[in-house]
């Protein structure tokens, strides 16, 4: 297994054509899907033809070996190699990793044990120490408190409101979408403003009372 990043829980790796039946899985989970389309079931033929190819596309942008491009990354436990979801660490513009699209889809079994702020924490460090990002962007429904707890924890802030356009509405689009967004001017003036002792506090916290949700490309089917 080739692994792109490791945290203390957590190892991310590239996705595989051999991950569809984890992703089918994880999409045909009601709880999961709740605010990316209401809940409705995925065809295989829909993660075979939409998302896989998605998931398995490089960004040299980035810089780093051909295995550490891409833009989505499976999640597994550390302890165990257990499929947890998925994280989005994705340059906006193809050719610049100035600024990246941060989300998360995690199964539900994994909730409520700070995995999405703990993925989260470690892509924005990679991003900002490694990939030469320099701007952290995540969106979701405005009413979707959990995906919007994790962007704080993992140290994003609100920037605005505003009403998306999508095919189809689902219960709560009708309150719009939220953005947040972290800079590495801000990143680094929190590190050097923290003790160590306090920032590595503050990450636990933030950890333990996280509560994985969906971003704005987890929101809905593109």
């Amino acid at each position: 297994m080739r692994i792109f990043l490791e945290s203390e829980r957590l190892v991310l790796r590239p996705f595989t054509e051999g991950d569809a039946h984890l992703l089918f899985a994880l999409d045909n989970a009601p709880g999961v899907m709740r605010f990316i389309n209401g809940g409705r079931p995925t065809t295989h033929e829909a993660i075979r033809a939409e998302t896989l190819p998605r998931f398995l596309r490089d960004y040299p942008c980035f810089g780093t070996p051909s295995f550490g491009t891409r833009g989505y990354w499976a999640a597994q436990e550390r302890a165990t190699g257990v499929f947890v979801g998925w994280f989005e660490f994705r340059p906006l513009d193809a050719g610049s990793p100035a600024v990246v699209e941060l989300g998360y889809r995690l199964n539900e079994v994994s909730w409520g044990k700070g995995y999405a702020t703990e993925g989260s924490r470690a892509l924005i460090r990679k991003g900002f120490t490694d990939l030469g990002v320099e701007r952290v962007t995540a969106n979701t429904m405005a009413v979707n408190a959990r995906s919007r707890r994790v962007m704080e924890n993992a140290g994003l802030t609100f920037v605005r409101s505003f009403t998306g356009q999508w095919p189809e509405a689902i219960e709560g689009s009708e309150h719009g979408e939220v953005e947040y967004e972290l800079t590495r001017a801000e990143w680094e003036g929190r590190r050097q403003a923290a003790p160590p002792a306090a920032t590595a506090l503050g990450a636990e916290a933030a950890a333990s009372n996280s509560t994985p949700a969906a971003g704005r490309d987890t929101r809905r089917p593109r």
